[in-house]
């Protein structure tokens, strides 16, 4: 949580010195943060707000003056304006005459502004934990605000948060690292001094320079491994962001464990190991992995103490290497499909039932998703092999290694699958059921892991939609949003000859919460993902989000082409389109059945039927090849004409077979070329 608070931090102290208009445009905001301090420090700061007149409006001029006297009206604005009654002034706006005064608003002084607004902003920061620790108080934070800081250049700013003054002294003094410094106070002279002041108190607060020194530090204890020539450490960049978060003073120590332990597999050690004991894992020069690790310690300690540090890490993680190890023997006892009968015991969802409920439904709706699948006959798979690792895949949830380290389900029964001498395809499957779990992590390697994936993932969408567990907001306690991006996901970047449609309507769902669920989280990809403006997406979108790699093409498509010149007008003209065929809609305006060329009888409008029709059939055969870059160039050529025809053309006229003629003109135009996407929605300068 730190690190977000950090930089909410920054933003709220910039926003608050840019509205108060004390923030030159050369000013600089930096932050820093240790799991012990926030700290914001600002340069080219103003030291008072600058002076601003203001006009003030105020009654009627006819109501504050009779005759040229002023009434009470006037003598009641210019009391509430702060000035005399003969500086009013009449003032002349589009809705009649009223009286006016013209104000000076000294500017506050910058420590006067900062004691009355800072403690807002450090307390409203946001905190998914936080906690009460005065009694009968109301603030909240994630840990008791012991100390404070405030200076402007040397001078304390007199402030209180939550109990805590600065007073006269106590604002320039922080404290150091709470082992190797001791609680002594650490005095800061100015800003400027801060990150030398608490160095000198083996403290460093600004975040890169640990990460740096993090890193640096890594790779020097690595090479002094001499029983692993060409050693290094595994990289893992949230678990370096973890140790930054959890460290002042970092420094790494290596320890070992007993070679032994290598017969288990790398992902159950380096579970252990990172997220149990947020070790780095060590591997050779081939990449496997070495019997070392690496931990980043938060103190600085001589080569007895780091010794002794070292024993107590080591034992402790061959301990957990034991209990991994028992648990990986015990649980071969039972096969994985000895193990179906009890997920009966396992509940999936309260109302809902259990693990066994889930996977009987799994294959229901994998069975039909299969089906769509092998009738297009475009990819191949194993069905035999796809049902059973879709039965076995949640029978690792019985398991005790597990039950003891949760994060490795799936994993762990695919692991189980191959030591048990089933089929590698079904062992793979089970393994990659859970990718991606984010949207940088990969897809399933094989087509049955991405079936299963699918499968898994649709039926607990529609089932939690079912129940009223949708996701509301920022809340999505069952991580649906993160279900249905991975679904997006797969469709994207594997070969599935599968829509929405097709993975949603094999869950036999009727309604259109789940699909308008998908085709938001497709929006997201689109835009947060591939990066297409949000312009192109709504466009492609609004002509078809069924077929996810169908409207990444289309998008693509539409990108390379938006910034014509041609394509802009094109844009424009659709906009103007839908905006006179809405309007005429409203008006209850009829739309000619057909076209009729005796009706049409000006040169621009004949024009425009004519290239218009020939133009259509040409793009909807580019279109079937999913040529659209060919599809949407040949629509920008139909500029000219349309150009002329709204030059010269009034579409409602005033005769109405001649008015429905020229709205079916336009309507069959917006129909014909708007499959690949709804160019109005494409914003144009």
């Amino acid at each position: 949580m730190i690190a977000a608070a950090e930089a909410e931090l920054g933003r709220r102290v910039a926003d608050l010195l840019t509205r108060e208009r004390m923030l030159s445009s050369e000013g600089k905001v930096t932050t820093y943060s240790t799991p012990r301090r926030l700290a914001v420090r600002v340069e080219g700061l103003a030291m008072s707000q600058p002076n601003i007149e203001e006009q003030l409006t105020g009654p009627s001029w006819k109501v504050a003056f009779k005759d040229g006297e002023p009434t009470p009206a006037a003598t009641a604005f210019a009391r509430k304006a702060g000035v005399e009654v003969t500086s009013l002034e009449k003032i002349t706006n589009a809705k009649g005459e009223y009286v006016g005064a013209t104000v000076l608003r000294k500017g506050r002084a910058t420590a006067e502004l900062l004691t009355a607004e800072l403690p807002k902003e450090v307390l409203s920061l946001y905190w998914a934990k936080n906690m009460y620790w005065r009694a009968n108080k109301p603030e909240r934070f994630v840990r008791p605000i012991r100390w404070l800081v405030a200076l402007l250049d040397s001078e304390v700013v007199p402030l209180e948060i939550a109990g805590i003054n600065t007073g006269n002294t106590a604002g320039n003094q922080s404290r150091g690292h709470r082992i190797l410094h001791g609680e002594a106070p650490v005095l800061i002279a100015s800003p400027a001094h801060y990150l030398e002041a608490l160095r000198f108190a083996y403290v460093e607060a600004d975040v890169a320079a640990r990460r740096h020194a993090i890193r640096k530090a890594l790779d020097h204890v690595t090479r002094a491994i001499s029983e692993t020539p060409g050693a290094r450490w595994r990289e893992n960049e949230e678990l370096v962001e973890t140790v930054v978060h959890l460290t002042e003073w970092p420094t790494v120590l290596y320890g070992s464990f007993e070679p032994e332990y290598l017969a288990l597999p790398e992902e159950v050690l380096v579970t252990v190991m990172r997220d149990h004991q947020k070790y780095f894992a060590v591997e050779d020069a081939q990449g496997k992995l070495a019997p070392h690790f690496l931990a980043v310690l938060n103190t600085q300690v001589d080569e007895e103490g780091r010794a002794i540090i070292c024993h107590g890490n080591e034992r402790v993680l061959r301990s957990r290497f034991k209990d991994a190890q028992f648990f990986w023997e015990t649980d071969q006892k039972i096969p994985l499909i000895e193990r179906v009968e009890m997920l009966k015991s396992v509940t999936f969802q309260k109302e809902l039932g259990s693990y066994h409920w889930k996977t009987e439904e799994n294959l229901r709706v994998t069975r039909r998703i299969a089906s769509i699948v092998r009738d297009r006959g475009r990819i191949n798979f194993d069905e035999t092999e796809l049902l059973q690792a879709v039965e076995l895949a949640k029978t690792d949830l019985t398991s005790e290694l597990v039950k003891e380290f949760t994060e490795l389900q799936g994993i762990i029964g695919g692991l189980y699958a191959r030591a048990q001498g089933l089929n590698e395809t079904v062992a793979a499957a089970i393994y990659s059921q859970y990718l991606p779990a984010s949207t940088e992590d990969k897809i399933p390697l094989t087509v049955e892991g991405q079936l299963l994936g699918l499968a898994d993932r649709i039926q607990t969408i529609v089932a939690m939609f079912g129940i009223g567990n949708a996701p509301t907001g920022s809340k999505d306690p069952f991580a649906l949003r993160r279900a249905a991006n991975a679904i997006i996901k797969i469709l994207a970047e594997a070969e599935l000859p599968l829509t929405l449609r097709d993975v949603v309507g094999a869950t036999g769902a009727q309604d259109d919460a789940t699909s308008n669920f998908l085709t938001e989280r497709l929006s997201f990809y689109l835009k947060d993902v591939r990066s297409f403006a949000y312009d192109v997406v709504n466009a492609v979108l609004a002509a078809d989000s069924d077929d996810v790699r169908d409207c990444i093409a289309r998008a693509e498509a539409l990108t390379a082409v938006r910034g014509s010149e041609d394509f802009a007008a094109i844009s424009a003209a659709f906009k103007r389109i839908k905006n006179i065929l809405r309007q005429a809609e409203e008006k209850g305006e009829l739309t000619a059945a057909t076209l009729s060329e005796s009706v049409l009888a000006q040169p621009e409008e004949r024009a425009l039927l004519l290239a218009s029709t020939s133009l259509a059939a040409n793009v909807a055969e580019l279109r079937e090849k999913h040529n659209y870059a060919a599809a949407l160039d040949a629509i920008a050529t139909l500029r000219p004409t349309v150009d002329a025809f709204f030059d010269k053309i009034m579409v409602m006229a005033p005769e109405p077979e001649l008015r429905a003629a020229r709205l079916a003109l336009i309507q069959s135009v917006l129909n014909g070329f708007s499959g690949i996407a709804d160019f109005s929605e494409i914003v144009v300068s």
